[in-house]
């Protein structure tokens, strides 16, 4: 099917949203961040207290991704002359000022980072034709929409680029702003830095303890702990730092997938490594997901995940003053393109 139809599906999958936002959408449920929303977002700001919600760019310091690699540091060139403590006085005469100008090659999810809505897609037939194609969020397809050199599926010549997300880029997001009003869930004031499985019933019970309240609008932020093991490895190489040793939301859980769908949340955020359970690759769904929460979140309902915040300092102001609600700033690079994003989130109280 192609888009002079009108619709890049005919049969969207089952549990999704597509369409909900308009046929063209490309931001998901940050559509439900209504200026009333943003309003009561800012109402949650009553001491002016700023917290940094983002890990250093290179933490973690050891690689604990093997896809995903630390900023390579470099220096900007004038002619051949490297552009650092670079005096302009060698290009002109008596002048006295000195400059300094860097760059990095990044991978744009190493430390703390958004994951787009083309992030993760699914093997889906969307046409009813019986063959299944690579599909993202509300339809967009692999090749038509997000460009990349091969062809898996049809194992088709190599094509030269651009490359990228021509549809759901990160700058989608950016675009927003993406300000909203946090929600913190202190997973770990509960269980501790633990491999826990959350499901329906431990979360709600979770929420009633603490008295949390969700609305829709909100964004959810899942304290783990794991942020403050992966800095005490930042400072000292020699600490082991497990990424599995976390708690972490159980995308096999139906009834937690169906009350993500129910919350009217607008993003998941947690400070361990994929929000959901690190996937063993051994179970999946009856439907084929192996990651089931990125499948129900990014595919199916336009929710995005971010992924390694700092939130365990805010996290302990919040339980401290008896608060869980705070305003939560933390747009992406506005990188055209991009499938994800650095970030440097703040939390406001």
């Amino acid at each position: 099917m192609t888009e002079a139809d009108g619709k890049r599906w005919r049969e969207r999958p089952e549990g999704s949203n597509w369409g909900d936002f308009g046929p063209d959408d490309q931001i998901g449920r940050l559509n439900l961040v209504t200026p009333e929303r943003r309003r009561a977002a800012a109402a949650e700001v009553r001491e002016g207290l700023a917290f940094c919600l983002s890990l250093p760019l290179d933490c973690p310091r050891v690689q604990i991704n093997p896809r995903r690699f630390p900023p390579e540091m470099s220096f900007s060139m004038r002619g051949d002359d490297p552009a650092m403590n670079y005096p302009y006085g060698r290009m002109f005469p008596g002048q006295k000022d000195v400059v300094c100008d860097d760059r990095a090659l990044l991978s744009l999810q190493y430390s703390t980072q958004w994951d787009s809505l083309c992030h993760m897609g699914f093997l889906y037939d969307g046409d009813g034709t019986g063959e299944a194609e690579a599909t993202y969020y509300n339809g967009y397809r692999a090749h038509d929409h997000v460009h990349g050199p091969f062809d898996y599926l049809h194992d088709r010549e190599p094509k030269d680029g651009p490359y990228g997300a021509a549809r759901l880029g990160i700058e989608t997001l950016a675009e927003t702003g993406l300000q909203a009003r946090g929600v913190m869930i202190d997973l770990f004031a509960h269980v501790g830095l633990e491999a826990e499985r959350i499901g329906y019933d431990r979360l709600m019970r979770i929420l009633e303890a603490d008295k949390v309240e969700v609305e829709e609008g909100d964004v959810l932020c899942f304290r783990t702990g794991f942020d403050r093991a992966l800095l005490a490895q930042y400072e000292d190489v020699s600490v082991e730092v497990d990424p599995h040793r976390c708690s972490g939301l159980d995308g096999f859980d139906d009834r937690l997938l169906q009350w993500i769908t129910d919350s009217g949340a607008v993003a998941l955020v947690s400070d361990n490594e994929a929000v959901e359970c690190m996937p063993d690759f051994k179970r999946e769904t009856p439907h084929g997901s192996r990651v089931p929460l990125h499948n129900h979140c990014l595919f199916k309902l336009g929710i995005p995940l971010g992924e390694m915040f700092l939130l365990s300092d805010l996290a302990d102001w919040l339980r401290a003053n008896g608060r869980s609600r705070f305003l939560f700033t933390a747009p992406p690079l506005r990188l055209p393109g991009a499938v994800g994003s650095p970030v440097t989130g703040v939390g406001t109280v």
